[in-house]
């Protein structure tokens, strides 16, 4: 595994195998993963652009439980690029802490980062993916279903970050992708060229397609996210119309397997993405999602931080 885990192409796929047995330890609190010492005298600088939730949370509920110490650097305490270059940034924060997660706006600043820095450096998201989010979500859909590869995921709204990752890490796992949204919103060519490249080795099938109702036939996992992230509030009025066709309710539902598994990554906008009845309903398996989001970055800063 590389020093730093900027994008899921930096990990193969014995990489993603390792880091699911380290959370099998974690959670069954066996091996030293579990140890609440493993990161004794360690620090974690937390540098968030972006608001957060569950990515601060769980990044900093998982250092303390591994007995180390949390730095949180807020929005306006560095001003990246602006008070300071990123470079200039990466270099001082090397010289006092351990690693540094990572919530931004351009993949490009998290990169920089991770160019300049000494210590290991975690994309905690950016608006070109979410390495992280995706890795609990595959750990999800292995822990329900015992597998990720040959199923069939159908992930319906924009092609942004999340999608881009779940692209990537479809394809390294062996897991047949669709796509489903409007054609001026799906994912970044070079996204969609990435993973079809991988899938040629593991027999993945990677399909983008604007037929909401092809997507859903007979999918064992349906997966939706926001139609506009942090930073395209002002196109919430045009997108709107255009993604609607494209929401998952009671009726897309039972286009898939009856079992059906729904994922969200949250923060979900109820009525509009997708309905009350089905986030809350009995397929939903979205808070077994969140609290992965937990024990996949205590075996990512285990692997990455302790182990070294």
């Amino acid at each position: 595994m590389k020093k730093d885990l900027i994008s899921i192409s930096d990990l193969s796929g014995a990489d993603i195998g390792e880091i699911f047995r380290s959370v099998r330890e974690i959670k069954h609190k066996t091996g030293k993963a579990r140890s609440v010492d493993a990161a004794k005298g360690k620090t974690l600088a937390v540098l968030f652009e972006k608001p957060s939730l569950r990515t601060r949370v769980s990044f900093s509920v998982a250092w303390a439980q591994m007995g180390g110490h949390v730095v949180y650097l807020a929005p306006g305490d560095i001003g990246l690029g602006e008070r300071e270059s990123v470079p200039d940034v990466a270099r001082n924060l090397s010289r006092w802490v351990d690693a540094i997660a990572v919530r931004t706006y351009a993949q490009k600043t998290v990169e920089q980062l991770a160019q300049h820095a000494t210590v290991p450096v975690i994309n905690g998201l950016t608006d070109d993916e979410h390495p992280c989010q995706t890795l609990a979500d595959f750990l999800t859909i292995e822990e329900l279903l015992g597998t990720t590869q040959g199923i069939k995921i159908a992930f319906f709204g924009d092609g942004f970050n999340v999608c881009h990752s779940l692209l990537l890490t479809a394809a390294k796992l062996g897991t047949n992708l669709w796509v489903a949204g409007p054609k001026d919103y799906w994912p970044k060519k070079n996204y969609i060229e990435r993973a079809k490249k991988d899938s040629e080795k593991t027999k993945a099938s990677i399909t983008v397609t604007a037929d909401a109702d092809e997507a859903a036939e007979g999918a064992d996992v349906i997966y939706t996210d926001v139609w506009y992230s942090m930073g395209h509030e002002k196109e919430a009025s045009k997108r709107r119309p255009l993604f609607k066709k494209y929401q998952v309710n009671s009726k897309l539902l039972a286009k898939a397997k009856p079992n059906v598994m729904v994922l969200h990554p949250l923060p979900a906008h109820r009525g509009e993405e997708i309905t009350d009845d089905v986030l809350d309903g009995p397929n939903s398996v979205v808070l077994h999602q969140v609290e992965n989001r937990l024990h996949v970055q205590k075996a990512i800063l285990y692997k990455m931080v302790c182990k070294q």
